[in-house]
């Protein structure tokens, strides 16, 4: 995703070419809340993020916030890719903290947040070509 992100400005980050879909901001946010969700679950606490954690509002459109976005998505990534290379193979059965359902183990909440980055990878990947 990172690369897609490469000399994206902020004007086009809070842009919205398509009335009804979010910006590229706005999904560069999502994406660092929801890895810092699976971070926190990873450590024991259950997390359920509300709608405005879920897709932070973009309240300054500034080149100097939308740096600062950037920084914070990348830590956050790096944060998670580093708790995911120390996870022990013994943990991926476990379940995750707050979710019930019977295969919502570490196993599958990982291979879910990989395709939740690679799917709004796509859609900055359109958006910036508009």
């Amino acid at each position: 995703m990172f690369e897609i992100l490469e000399g994206v400005t902020a004007a086009q980050a809070a842009a919205r070419p398509l009335k009804s879909a979010h910006t590229i901001w706005e999904l560069v946010l999502h994406v660092a809340a929801w890895d810092g969700a699976v971070l926190r679950r990873l450590n024991g606490v259950a997390v359920t993020l509300s709608d405005a954690e879920n897709f932070p509002p973009v309240t300054d459109a500034s080149e100097t916030a939308w740096r600062k976005a950037l920084a914070e998505v990348r830590r956050v990534h790096q944060e998670l890719v580093e708790a995911v290379s120390v996870l022990p193979d013994s943990r991926l059965d476990e379940k995750v903290p707050g979710k019930e359902g019977v295969h919502y183990t570490f196993y599958y909440m990982l291979h879910g947040v990989t395709q939740h980055e690679l799917y709004h990878a796509g859609q900055i990947a359109l958006l910036k070509k508009m």
